[in-house]
């Protein structure tokens, strides 16, 4: 009877090893599970950050470029034009270009750097269509919120 205890015991010390390493094993699968979720998750946060800058970055560009061509309209405004002048449909085309690309950094930007590139989109309009009173200086006129965008979207992306 003893011999048989003595088994009886050595088995449930055996099973009970069994068991103590089969939750060891699942404790430790379980958090190399945790932490592959988490490095995988970290992984797609980066790419979508870095996706993000890179669609904010054109975004900046097309801004920039387009409001340089406006800039251009504003410098060669004739005084008086008809709505069949090259120069008029030039420019309507580019002003339109403009105002989506205006419309594009507010859905992609904090309100600061669009408010600033609103500012300045104001700027070239009112210069393009309306001009500037004679003695003033186009350049001069859209330096302030031209700069102040540029700030605001440095920034923003540094």
């Amino acid at each position: 009877m003893i011999g048989m205890a003595g088994q009886v015991w050595v088995s449930l010390i055996s099973l009970g090893g069994v068991v103590l390493g089969g939750v060891l094993s699942y404790l430790v699968q379980h958090r190399t599970q945790l932490s592959a979720e988490r490095a995988e998750q970290q992984r797609q946060r980066i790419a979508l950050s870095e996706t993000r800058r890179a669609e904010r970055l054109a975004l900046l560009e097309r801004f920039i470029e387009v409001s340089a061509e406006a800039e251009r309209c504003a410098y060669t405004r004739p005084s008086e034009w008809e709505d069949t002048d090259d120069w008029y449909l030039t420019t309507r085309d580019v002003m339109y270009r403009l105002w989506v690309a205006d419309r594009l950094l507010r859905i992609q930007f904090p309100l600061t750097v669009h408010d600033a590139a609103h500012a300045h989109f104001l700027d070239l309009n009112r210069t393009v269509w309306r001009g500037l009173p004679d003695g003033e200086s186009v350049r001069d006129y859209l330096e302030g919120n031209r700069s102040a965008f540029l700030d605001a979207a440095r920034e923003v992306m540094g």
